[in-house]
């Protein structure tokens, strides 16, 4: 499908990457990984055609479909969510397209344009259903659901929404497109942990070719079924997921070391007798013939990984009070509206707390609640005594000031400079070494940037640190560096992450923000992870086929021991309901796909309008089936 050949790339003096040689194709499902600032996004867009190698060429057979999901996007359309995802499927996004502006132009038409349009809207409307229209429609309701999209945002203006969620929009467009080649660029960003899991599933059974970057090892566990490590200028291949990586990285590095060890000895051996005999007449035949043999030796490189990744380091903090954080009865929202209602917890020293659920769902209102930033509407939020707070948002890396350099961008930490601190050291043990503190902070890569956030943050010591998606960007090395020391801070931590793995190996307690709530649990319980990503069977605007879309993974909560009757009852009644709306849609829609309605303009005027009450009808009753059931299983 795609291939690349003695790919070379340098930025100025600093090789990149040279030689690099590599196959995609259907059924290949491979992760790209490496190091911050090692050239993955510029492999990514050599090979999708938006960069010219310095070397080596790619080779794009004529007709391959290649979609690309780069880590920024351009700003929105005036398009809606659904109709911007339904351009990924040309054909009926652009038939899709024409309905509804034909549609907007039969109101207030009278006359015979009127009747033209009609026939126009009969002739889309059935073209539309010919080449599966209504089930691509589907596919994209299931989609967007799968990626968190409420039935409700499927016909919001791109332009209102945040850029995490117009990168969703993006994501559903390529997803739905179904491209020979998908290439991801840290596909899970601006995921939460549901989306994440729903993505995974998706992806695991990905038929044609898929390259991705990403840093969560969990997500390519389960997808990939090819590793590629960019490191020290070169591409290796690995077979197998995550695990069968890390052991096959670790037998060649050994079998490397090996080897390159009897290579040390026999050279030291080679030259010890060239030394010795350099002189001696009866052995100059043989000490020439060893020192061409050495000239000629091709020297064992071991491929050690490069010792860039951060070593994040924490100054003691003072020891605060037992209860570090502690809510009562907290409603919180904004603009007088709740997002959260009831809320009631502690968090006591020592704790490690991670919140996990769906983005929307109050998580980061949680957090500003605990670090001062937001108010509660009703309840009390208290921090204990000697409570000393840092905090690091999603957001920290963009005010960062891109004409400043690394170093002066440290500087405007208040206190950052007591006497004897070698703020050189310290920016360091966070990854920046050498002349890199001299560098400007707008020519740091996105995980560079992350790094500074975060070194900007700890420069003072706390005792309650507050992590909002602290791994985005980094890249995996730094990600274990990040894991090991918040595993050895001796404070508190509050932390917010859709990185699974970085869950199970630091918090000791779990708060799921849902549908209003926080609910807190002791310990990692599993099933929250990997939560039931249960989407009822989208069948919406659809022509009756069933597109289910649960997901089976994980348990369903404990201790539960079923919905009351009534919220069964009411359950069963907006099934019935709903499933009455779309027999009622179908029908509507095999009228407008025959020709002969619109032969009288009245009647087919009627039966649009109809159809486009019906559309209305079912979205509803799918909505209220959404949220019954959601609170069925909660």
């Amino acid at each position: 499908m795609l291939s690349a050949s003695g790919l070379t790339r340098s930025i100025g003096t600093r090789i990149l990457f040279r030689g690099v040689t590599l196959q995609l194709g259907p059924g290949r499902r491979v992760a790209l990984i490496g190091g911050n600032g090692t050239g993955k996004t510029t492999m990514l867009e050599i090979l999708v055609g938006l960069q010219d190698p310095d070397g080596g060429e790619v080779h794009r057979p004529v007709g391959v479909r290649i979609g690309y999901l780069p880590q920024e996007i351009p700003p929105s359309s005036d398009c809606k969510v659904l109709e911007e995802v339904l351009l990924g499927a040309e054909t009926t996004g652009r038939l899709a397209e024409r309905i509804v502006d034909l549609a907007g132009r039969l109101s207030g038409t009278e006359g015979t344009k009127r009747a033209r349009l009609l026939a126009e809207y009969g002739e889309a409307q059935a073209r539309f259903e010919q080449v599966g229209g209504y089930a691509t429609e589907a596919e994209a309701h299931r989609i967007l659901a799968g990626l968190g999209f409420a039935p409700t945002d499927h016909q919001r203006p791109l332009g209102e929404l945040s850029g995490g969620w117009r990168m969703r929009v993006a994501l559903a467009r390529l997803l739905l497109a179904a491209p020979d080649l998908l290439v991801l660029d840290e596909p899970t960003n601006h995921l939460d942990v549901d989306s994440v899991a729903w993505l995974e599933d998706h992806l695991a059974g990905w038929r044609t070719g898929l390259l991705f970057v990403s840093h969560d090892r969990d997500f390519i566990d389960a997808v990939a079924n090819r590793v590629l490590e960019l490191s020290g200028g070169r591409v290796t291949e690995y077979v197998g997921g995550f695990a069968e990586f890390v052991v096959a990285r670790e037998e060649r590095l050994a079998d490397q070391r090996a080897m390159a060890a009897h290579q040390a000895r026999e050279t030291a051996r080679t030259e010890r007798f060239v030394e010795r005999f350099r002189y001696k007449a009866s052995k100059a035949r043989q000490v020439q013939s060893r020192v061409k043999a050495l000239e000629r030796l091709e020297r064992i490189v071991v491929d050690e990984p490069a010792d860039t990744a951060a070593r994040f380091g924490f100054p003691a903090p003072r020891r605060s009070s037992r209860v570090v954080a502690e809510l009562e009865g907290v409603d919180a929202g904004y603009d007088g509206s709740p997002v959260l209602r009831d809320v009631s917890f502690a968090v006591e020293r020592g704790m490690n707390v991670a919140l996990v659920g769906p983005n929307g769902a109050g998580k980061t209102t949680l957090v500003r609640l605990i670090t001062g930033e937001l108010e509660p509407l009703a309840g009390r939020v208290r921090l204990g005594t000697g409570v000393d707070l840092a905090s690091v948002d999603q957001l920290q890396a963009e005010v960062l000031d891109p004409d400043r350099t690394v170093l002066s961008e440290l500087r405007t930490v208040t206190d950052v400079e007591p006497p004897g601190r070698n703020l050189r050291t310290y920016l360091a043990s966070f990854g920046f070494r050498g002349d890199v503190v001299d560098q400007r902070v707008g020519e740091l890569s996105g995980g560079e940037q992350t790094r500074l956030a975060l070194a900007k943050a700890l420069a003072v010591p706390v005792n309650l640190l507050v992590l909002d998606e602290p791994t985005n960007h980094l890249d995996l090395p730094s990600c274990d560096i990040l894991e090991d020391a918040l595993t050895a801070y001796p404070g508190t931590v509050v932390l917010i992450t859709h990185d699974r793995h970085l869950i199970r190996s630091v918090a000791d307690h779990l708060i799921e923000v849902r549908d209003g709530r926080a609910s807190w649990h002791v310990g990692v319980p599993e099933h929250l992870l990997y939560p039931v990503a249960a989407q009822p069977p989208i069948r919406y605007d659809g022509d009756g086929r069933d597109t289910q879309a649960k997901s089976s993974r994980g348990p369903k909560k404990n201790g539960k021991t079923g919905p009351d009757r009534e919220l069964r009852r009411r359950l069963t009644r907006a099934e019935k309901d709903w499933e009455e709306a779309e027999a009622e849609l179908a029908d509507l829609q095999t009228r407008l796909g025959d020709p002969d309605l619109y032969r009288d303009p009245e009647t087919a005027a009627s039966v649009v309008a109809e159809h486009e009450a019906a559309k209305d009808r079912a979205a509803e009753s799918m909505a209220t089936w959404e949220d019954l059931d959601r609170e069925m299983r909660s």
